[in-house]
């Protein structure tokens, strides 16, 4: 996240640097193309790290960026240009090794399965039509790079690579590349012509997915093997479960309660306090997992409660409380369980986006910028237009941070220019993908 020339936020006014800015982008956005150094011509390159520039703790005062869609779409573009110049022969990306995490060429690291589950997944989130368009033939190389991992990994083997000690694993549980895989296959088949015949290949190497996840889950209802941060790999593989079965795919219902009460019990309402003894003492892991994991019974509960005021069952002021559910249909027990995660989805969603939560180290890593994607899903999934402040805000500043060549890069931990990368993309295209984080079946 670091540019490399100093701060020149002393020679110029914000709002000169804005200026220049945005008439570089509109000159890209016209066709005129604007070169890269242009277009970052006057903002800071020694670069700020995200929580600074989200608190307003850097020389600049980065409180007044605001939400420029010209802006974000440059953004997302240099990002895809870089994310795509990345990828291997094999078709994958990779994040390299926890040990070399100084190592930021993206061709001088191997391939492997979660950062190119990641990166496939922000291709497919900011194309129209992912499998048609202009990245399709990428796309489709990462398809068979995946495909591939998951066929040739024994049965019994929880996770699909046979590389350890990678950026993600290291710090997002030892098997997160079967978890991020399963959720990009769930994400493909979302985007797939039932005709396409990536279709039932894809389908295959899900269930086979589905199968390790279902089989590493731990007695509390998290996953073994968490890494650094286990309450990440946990909210993880919850959201990979619940993707699959939203596309028809079999899974355990028993494993999906363990898990969805696992991550509320991370968040107690009532005291506003989230549990961060399996988040690394990160105050931002536990309460964006926390929002994230309960987001699609939150959503049930909210649709159900409107559904009982329109056919007369409740009164138009009717709140989201065990009770009312009750009355709209709902056995006691379910009452209890959508009430509480209804609760706790908007409590941790909003507590994820308070400064105190935000500035975690005061620097930032890939499972910084997850946190943050994590936090915006929830706020999507659950309902309502919150998710559009919480947006507006939060693709403004990333457009300020990003590098030169297109790319974002952590501080600690994750570094990875291809893991941060196609987080940021994950983030700043999240209001193309709304018809699917909403899907509830």
């Amino acid at each position: 996240m670091m540019r490399t020339s100093k701060p020149i936020a002393a020679l110029l006014s914000f709002a000169a640097c804005t200026a220049l800015v945005a008439l570089a982008a509109f000159r890209d956005h016209t066709g005129n193309a604007a070169s890269k150094s242009e277009a970052h011509a006057c903002a800071p390159v020694s670069k700020p790290c995200v929580f600074r520039t989200f608190l307003g703790l850097e020389p600049f005062d980065t409180s007044r960026v605001t939400f420029d869609n010209t802006l974000v779409e440059a953004s997302i573009r240099n990002g895809l240009n870089w994310i795509i110049q990345a990828q291997q022969r094999d078709g994958g990306w990779g994040s390299g090794s926890h040990y070399k995490q100084d190592l930021r060429d993206p061709h001088a690291v191997p391939s492997d399965p979660a950062s190119t589950a990641l990166t496939a997944m922000s291709l497919l989130r900011t194309g129209e039509k992912p499998f048609e368009g202009k990245y399709a033939a990428s796309l489709q190389k990462a398809v068979k790079y995946l495909l591939a991992a998951v066929n040739n990994s024994p049965t019994q083997q929880s996770n699909i690579t046979q590389l350890t000690n990678t950026q993600p694993q290291t710090k997002l549980g030892r098997n997160i590349d079967v978890i991020l895989t399963a959720q990009f296959f769930s994400n493909a088949l979302h985007n797939l012509d039932g005709n396409n015949e990536l279709k039932e290949p894809i389908e295959k190497a899900l269930a086979i997915c589905i199968d390790k996840i279902q089989r590493g889950q731990d007695r509390d209802g998290g996953w073994k093997d968490g890494g650094w941060a286990p309450v990440l790999q946990s909210a993880l593989a919850n959201n990979a479960l619940e993707s699959a079965k939203d596309m028809g795919m079999r899974v355990d219902e028993k494993v999906l309660e363990r898990s969805r009460v696992y991550q509320k019990s991370n968040y107690d309402v009532k005291t506003q306090s989230p549990a961060t003894d399996k988040a690394a003492g990160v105050l931002l892991y536990s309460v964006s997992s926390s929002a994230r994991a309960s987001a699609k019974e939150a959503r049930i509960a909210k649709d159900s409660i409107e559904y009982a005021k329109k056919t007369g069952k409740l009164d138009a002021k009717a709140k989201v409380t065990e009770d009312n559910l009750v009355k709209a249909g709902f056995s006691r027990a379910d009452a209890q369980k959508y009430s509480t995660a209804y609760e706790i989805q908007g409590a941790a969603s909003m507590r994820a986006q308070d400064k105190d939560v935000i500035s975690g180290f005061g620097s930032n890593g890939g499972e910084e910028f997850l946190s943050y994607l994590m936090t915006g899903e929830s706020l999507v999934i659950g309902g309502g237009n919150d998710w559009k402040s919480w947006y507006e805000k939060m693709s403004g500043r990333l457009v300020q941070i990003q590098n030169n060549d297109g790319s974002w890069n952590g501080h600690h931990c994750i570094t990875s220019p291809v893991f941060c990368t196609a987080t940021c993309l994950l983030i700043l295209s999240i209001d193309k993908d709304i018809d699917f984080l909403i899907k509830i079946k």
